[in-house]
């Protein structure tokens, strides 16, 4: 992070004109089919204006400092020379505080009543202070090389917060299986139905629930489901009053891809990483409540969700962006089979081709991975075990295409920063914030006692092989679903997504996550050592100098 001082304004300015650029792409998920492609097109048009004007800005700039710093001679000027130096130089200094101005109201207007912190009264940070700077010099001639393929920046996490471009309609509340979140969950889409005139969509597996269905045959189930069904009955009216206004959505064959605006979760860490299952590219905005056993990644409670609620449909609140995995698992004669399709795809007409290679993806739940062109987005962890095999684990690992090491033991976790507080935490890795970018590594169970957990950067490719000699095959799973066998040559090709989950905060970034630690792991939670009373310990010596000693010590400190 350079200050405002060491590095050009101009520059700076730009590179605002970027972000704003690369914010507006990221969040405009709320536009649909042609109205998206025109805001963007709006956004598009509007940052060449800023960037032309700021290149004009720029060329006066320089003519001003041209025709201040240097003379054509050396000769005084005298006469009319004398009078058109003289306007000459009014006019580069006009131009020169009017570029000035311009950028220092460019740079007031960045901010918006959005963007600032009002809690705290102080300016958010515009630029990161967690990593160096990409477009910094390197002392008088060096600086580091310009790279097209760069997709993301690191972010400052005060400066996350949220921002509508247009008031959210649709949202998904989410609901894990437990009568207890029964009356919670009626509550708040009653007020979201009523109040907030919003399209509520919940889970099809909802409607079908027994708590919540008049038409249940009594007589079949047990006593206890009785008493606790003629326990809901106020909750099961009010439900059935709101079921007709309710939109549905079937996991596994409904695609909810720029259809929700907004996503309430109820229950525990499981319900947000069901939500993250769900969306398999850009997720909507998530908001936990701690319905649950643990409760480490839903920070709001829900006595009075209707306030919290509202301050985020309004846009107050911050944001902590979860990084995602991006896996695929390459099969062993999957390459020969791709390129005599390639091959024949030749032979195909453009728009054949292009239907046969951009078809439609297998579907979000227990979808195959074995395709080369498939992947799938994990917000926990993905897992490489034996399995029930009685043999270790020989798993190699590949860091963009360089062999590191081999895995001998019971398997890997290759987790997010998000996850090194759930698997990889149990097996000793570090506990990472996850605004970290980062990849963790950690051996389950290793035959070594110096292999240790790992952090990578986040931007490298992990390639996971069974090794030609390992006795058994092993098993992978992707947030502990889609289980499926990794036999000698197949692959898994793990790096991260360019999709994170915008989760939102109740405080902020930090205060949230140690809070949690605090909390739900109880992390560093301890007897506290009583204090050394020196007193207690002076007068119980049996030396008959030590109390003089001690006065005359008071008396040199007054």
């Amino acid at each position: 992070m350079a200050c405002r001082s060491d590095i050009d304004l101009a520059t700076l300015h730009q590179h605002r004109l970027e972000e704003r650029l690369h914010y507006g792409f990221a969040w405009c998920s709320g536009a649909h089919g042609s109205s998206q492609q025109q805001q963007q097109q709006q956004r598009l048009t509007h940052y060449n204006e800023q960037l032309i004007r700021h290149s004009a800005t720029q060329q006066r700039q320089r003519l001003a400092n041209t025709s201040g710093y240097y003379k054509l001679d050396d000769r005084q000027p005298t006469g009319a020379d004398s009078v058109a130096c003289k306007v000459k130089e009014n006019i580069a200094n006009n131009n020169q505080q009017q570029s000035q101005q311009q950028a220092e109201d460019e740079y007031d207007s960045y901010f918006t009543s959005t963007t600032r912190r009002r809690r705290s009264g102080t300016w958010p940070r515009t630029r990161s202070l967690n990593a160096p700077s990409p477009f910094q010099q390197f002392g008088p001639c060096g600086r580091i090389m310009k790279n097209s393929a760069m997709v993301m920046q690191i972010q400052d996490p005060a400066s996350q917060r949220l921002t509508w471009y247009k008031p959210p309609l649709t949202v998904l509340v989410i609901k894990k299986k437990d009568s207890l979140v029964l009356l919670p969950f009626v509550q708040l889409v009653e007020w979201l139905v009523q109040e907030k005139n919003m399209v509520v969509w919940v889970e099809s597996a909802v409607l079908e629930d027994k708590l919540l269905r008049d038409d249940v045959n009594l007589e079949q189930e047990s006593a206890k489901f009785r008493q606790v069904h003629e326990y809901y009955t106020r909750v099961r009216s009010r439900f059935q009053a709101l079921r007709e206004k309710l939109v549905t959505f079937k996991d596994g064959r409904d695609d909810l891809t720029d259809r929700i605006d907004f996503i309430v979760c109820l229950g525990g860490d499981g319900t947000l990483l069901y939500a993250s299952q769900l969306f398999q590219q850009s997720v909507p905005p998530v908001m936990a409540f701690y319905l649950g056993s643990l409760g480490f990644l839903t920070p709001f409670q829900c006595d009075n969700f209707q306030e919290q609620v509202t301050n985020v449909l309004e846009g107050h609140a911050a944001l902590t962006l979860r990084s995602r995995l991006r896996c695929s698992i390459h099969r062993k004669g999957e390459r020969r089979r791709d390129s005599l399709q390639q091959a024949s795809n030749n032979w195909l007409k453009p728009g054949l081709q292009t239907q046969h290679a951009y078809g439609p993806m297998a579907s979000n739940n227990n979808c195959n991975l074995s395709a080369s062109n498939n992947s799938i987005l994990v917000l926990n962890e993905v897992v490489i075990n034996r399995g029930p095999s009685p043999y270790l684990s020989n798993i190699d690992i590949f860091l963009d295409g360089k062999y590191i090491t081999s895995v001998q033991g019971d398997g890997l976790i290759v987790s997010t920063p998000t996850g090194s507080t759930a698997y990889a935490a149990a097996a000793g890795a570090s506990m990472i914030h996850p605004s970290v970018p980062a990849i963790l590594v950690t051996p389950i169970c290793p035959h070594s006692l110096s292999f240790r957990p790992i952090v990578v950067p986040a931007g490298v490719e992990l390639k996971i092989s069974i090794s030609p000699d390992s006795r058994n095959t092993s098993r992978v799973s992707f947030d502990g679903r889609n289980d499926q066998e990794l036999n000698h040559g197949d692959s898994l090709r793990v790096t991260t997504s360019i999709y994170p989950v915008p989760s939102i905060c109740a405080q902020d970034q930090i205060s949230d996550w140690f809070d949690s630690l605090a909390e739900g792991l109880h992390w560093n939670v301890r007897k506290r050592q009583k204090c050394l009373d020196e007193l207690s310990d002076l007068t119980t010596s049996s030396s008959e100098d030590t109390l003089d000693e001690f006065d005359n010590l008071k008396i040199y400190d007054a």
